[in-house]
């Protein structure tokens, strides 16, 4: 499946302007969308998802025109927004089973198949019969995943899937994501580098609309190979001046002191030290290109 976006933009009527003449390619497999809150991510993942259209653009899914044939791609689609909301009151095995009643599964006998495997699938077998209301955020993103592979999609959309979940829910969503996209195409939009970094093969960096980075999460690292250097400041005027001086690309506090991470050819000196490069590096390096108005890398 081959998902092909050329010179999408959209401004939104307060002026907004979410997208910039973005294209992108996306193939099977899992794909990454990475981004800062307001990046674009969201526009973006509604527009191919049929819910809103783009002011000049194009989209085509396997010879599909996303944007004049919407019931054709809303037939292979499964979509897991930031936000979905859900009856509290019923249990999960009823309400899958009337979602898939609306995507046209008329066969009981079909349609309690389908929707056991999915239970069993997301690992919500033992709780089906539970109100929605009492899952955890955790059980509610695996249950909004079992509504999204409901018809076996071949192109499911995830906007935000981790956000707000403990760790160890945040790992079984992870495996459960990695398990989908052996056989079709699974966009997965977040802010949440290390998610991509886990997961695909293949991702996008956006932001303010723009599309700055495209291509495996490997050969970014690999172009960040002996060009990151760290150093521990104690100070806050120390770290301003080092700001002012070098590419500074991220600072975290370790032990209450800054630990400041830079971008350059070779050694700024001064007590830095190489480190490994991590796709957070190259996640804020092309934001801050993007910042400094220079082209990314």
């Amino acid at each position: 499946m081959a998902l092909m976006i050329a010179g999408l933009s959209k401004t939104y009527p307060n002026g907004v302007k979410a997208l910039k003449n973005l294209s992108l390619s996306i193939g099977n497999g899992l794909f990454g969308l990475v981004g800062p809150n307001g990046a674009g991510k969201s526009s973006l993942m509604r527009t191919v998802a049929t819910l809103q259209d783009p002011d000049c653009g194009s989209i085509n899914l396997d010879g599909i025109d996303v944007l004049r044939q919407k019931d054709e791609v809303r037939r292979i689609l499964g979509y897991l927004p930031q936000e979905f909301g859900v009856y509290p009151k019923i249990s999960a095995l009823d309400m899958l089973h009337h979602l898939a009643v609306m995507k046209g599964m008329t066969s009981s006998s079909e349609r309690k198949a389908t929707v056991d495997a999915l239970l069993q699938q997301t690992n919500l077998w033992d709780v089906r019969k539970k109100a929605l209301s009492t899952f955890s955020g955790g059980m509610k993103q695996r249950f909004g995943i079992a509504q999204a592979l409901l018809g076996n999609p071949r192109l499911i959309i995830v906007d935000e899937p981790t956000a707000g979940l403990d760790p160890a829910e945040r790992n079984r969503f992870l495996n459960l994501l990695s398990s989908l996209g052996s056989n079709r195409t699974v966009i997965l939009s977040t802010h949440i580098v290390d998610d991509v970094r886990q997961l695909c093969p293949r991702m996008a960096i956006i932001a303010s609309g723009e599309l700055l980075l495209e291509g495996s999460p490997s050969d970014a690292l690999a172009a960040l190979n002996g060009k990151i250097w760290s150093k521990v400041v104690a100070t806050d005027g120390e770290l301003r001046t080092l700001e002012t001086q070098l590419h500074v690309i991220s600072t975290h506090l370790v032990g209450g002191q800054h630990e400041v991470r830079v971008y350059a050819d070779s050694s700024p000196g001064g007590g830095f030290r190489p480190v490994d490069s991590g796709l957070e590096d190259v996640y804020f390096l092309n934001l801050s290109q993007q910042a400094n108005g220079q082209l990314p890398n």
